[in-house]
C-alpha cells in the first residue's frame, strides 16, 4: 500500500513539473505551439486530478495521514498560473474562465460520484461477505460441537457394550459350571441308587435262601 502511494506521489510530482515547464513554454511560443501546448496542459490537468483521486483512495485504505489537500492546493496554483498566462494573451483564442471552471467542476463531480458508487458497492460486498463468513464459522462451530457430543456418546455406549459382553461371558461360564455340577450330582445319585438296589437284592436273596 505504501509503495503504491509513493508511486502515485512520484507520478504527480513529475506531472506537475511537466505542466509547469509547458506553461513556461506557453508564454513564449507562437500561436500554433500555444494551441498544442494548451491542449496538452489541459490533458495533464485531467490526469493530475485522476492521480489525486486514486491517491486519496489509497490514503483512506491505508488509514494514514493524507497530503492530498496540499497537492490539490499546489495543482490549483498551477491552474491559476495557466489561466493567467492565457488571459494575458491577446492573440490566443481560449475558452472563458467560467466555461473552463464549469467543465472542470462537472467532470470532477461526475468522477467523484462514480468513485463513491464504486466504493459503496465494494463496501456492501465486503460486508455481505464478512456476514457470510461469520455465519459459516458459527455453523461450523455448532457442527463440531455436535460431533464431539456424538463421539462421547458413542464412546460411552461402546464401553457399556464391553462391560455387558464381559458380564455375559462370566454368566455363561457360571451357567456351564452349574450344569456340570448338576450332572455330576445326578450321576452320583444314580450310582448310589444302583448300589443300594444291588445291596437290597442281595439281602433279599440271602434272606430267602
Amino acid at each position: 500500500m505504501a509503495t503504491l502511494i509513493q508511486s502515485y506521489e512520484q507520478q504527480y510530482s513529475v506531472l506537475t513539473a511537466e505542466v509547469t515547464a509547458k506553461i513556461g513554454r506557453l508564454k513564449v511560443g507562437n500561436e500554433e505551439n500555444r494551441e498544442q501546448l494548451s491542449k496538452e496542459i489541459q490533458a495533464n490537468f485531467e490526469e493530475a486530478n485522476d492521480l489525486l483521486e486514486q491517491l486519496e483512495l489509497e490514503y483512506r485504505g491505508a488509514g494514514a495521514g493524507s497530503r492530498v489537500a496540499a497537492y490539490r492546493a499546489e495543482l490549483q496554483r498551477v491552474k491559476d498560473e495557466y489561466r493567467s498566462v492565457l488571459s494575458n494573451s491577446a492573440t490566443y483564442n481560449i475558452e472563458t474562465e467560467e466555461t473552463y471552471d464549469n467543465w472542470n467542476v462537472n467532470e470532477q463531480r461526475q468522477k467523484l460520484l462514480d468513485n463513491t458508487e464504486r466504493l459503496e458497492r465494494t463496501g456492501k460486498s465486503l460486508t455481505e461477505g464478512y456476514r457470510v463468513i461469520l455465519e459459516t464459522e458459527e455453523i461450523g462451530a455448532a457442527v463440531l460441537q455436535d460431533l464431539s457430543v456424538q463421539r462421547e456418546t458413542i464412546q460411552r455406549s461402546r464401553g457399556r457394550l464391553r462391560e455387558t459382553d464381559e458380564q455375559l461371558n462370566r454368566s455363561s461360564r457360571l451357567m456351564n459350571t452349574m450344569i456340570m455340577r448338576a450332572l455330576q450330582d445326578r450321576f452320583v445319585l444314580i450310582m448310589v441308587f444302583l448300589v443300594l438296589g444291588v445291596l437290597l437284592c442281595a439281602g433279599l436273596y440271602f434272606y430267602v435262601t
